[in-house]
């Protein structure tokens, strides 16, 4: 595997660099290194600085690799998912990072490739692991053929936001009595039949997604690996993350805000029991958005959120 024709632009870079600031060290991260693209800005902006970049994606640690050999032992390139950086980095515990990065869209070599099972089209197989075709963990087919209709009904009603998320279950259990769902048609099927209607693209896009979350226990891996992270950054070291879902940005800004607190001690306690100080600041209190220019250049950045926090 060499990584040759994975691509995947990326998003908000100019943004990503004013944030992270990469002249200010020597050590970051790329939780999420994809085809290395942030990464490559980042070697680019500090000649001094090595960077380690994870990806639970063979295909895109290929890629990055190849990318970034230029860079020599500056670049680091492991397979791995982000919640487990504490592991995967046990090498370099005693170094401390000045900064980190996560992206946490799909790359458009993903979303094109067929076999990937992460679009609508017409015959896509429902795969849809980030790791790739193969892996130990179930995929969309097997959940979606092996879930209760209880888990089925909160994937889309808390990961899409679908008001007919009972109908969309129902119909789902009710389908693979007859014969399993196998690619992207049987589930676009089952969803125009519980919903009364064809699917716009926005529909299809929504609920995919829904199943794309759970699949790859998306939110579950956020949640760890920003605590995770945050514990490998030096002082003043520095944590940014794009985000494109409205739950995966509402975990990130609730968490930069209560790690950015003085007291995190409920109202009624009359006295403050916990750290009594801020583990750090806040570099946004509002996302970053990208610009009319690069959503028109790439119409997938559309939904990207961008915030940043630095630990005290």
């Amino acid at each position: 595997m060499n990584g040759q024709g994975f691509s995947h632009q990326p998003v908000m870079a100019d943004e990503v660099l004013k944030l992270l600031e990469p002249e200010r060290g020597l050590w970051f991260l790329d939780g999420t290194v994809g085809g290395g693209g942030h990464a490559e800005r980042i070697l680019e902006s500090n000649p001094a600085a090595t960077l380690i970049g994870l990806d639970q994606d063979t295909e895109a640690v290929a890629a990055a690799r190849a990318r970034l050999a230029r860079f020599g032992d500056r670049a680091i390139v492991m397979t791995g998912n982000f919640r487990d950086a504490a592991e995967l980095l046990q090498e370099y515990k005693d170094v401390g990072l000045d900064g980190a990065l996560l992206d946490l869209g799909v790359s458009s070599h993903q979303i094109d490739t067929m076999a990937r099972g992460f679009s609508f089209r017409r015959g896509t197989p429902l795969n849809m692991r980030m790791g790739g075709t193969t892996g130990g963990w179930r995929t969309a087919a097997d959940l979606l053929n092996t879930a209760s209709e209880e888990e089925l009904g909160k994937i889309f009603r808390d990961y899409g936001e679908e008001r007919k998320w009972r109908g969309m279950s129902r119909e789902i259990a009710r389908r693979r009595q007859e014969k399993p769902l196998r690619t992207a048609d049987d589930l676009v099927a089952a969803a125009s039949t519980a919903l009364w209607r064809p699917l716009s693209p926005r529909d299809k896009a929504r609920l995919f997604q829904a199943v794309r979350i759970a699949v790859n226990e998306e939110l579950e891996a956020l949640q760890d690996g920003l605590e995770v992270i945050a514990q490998l950054l030096k002082t003043e070291g520095r944590l940014v993350v794009i985000s494109y879902h409205s739950l995966e940005d509402r975990i990130v800004k609730e968490t930069f805000r209560e790690w950015s607190r003085e007291c995190v001690c409920p109202p009624e306690l009359p006295i403050c029991t916990c750290r009594g100080q801020a583990l750090g600041r806040r570099l946004t209190k509002k996302p970053m958005r990208p610009t009319e220019t690069e959503v028109a250049s790439n119409p997938r950045s559309r939904s990207a959120r961008l915030r940043g926090w630095t630990r005290a």
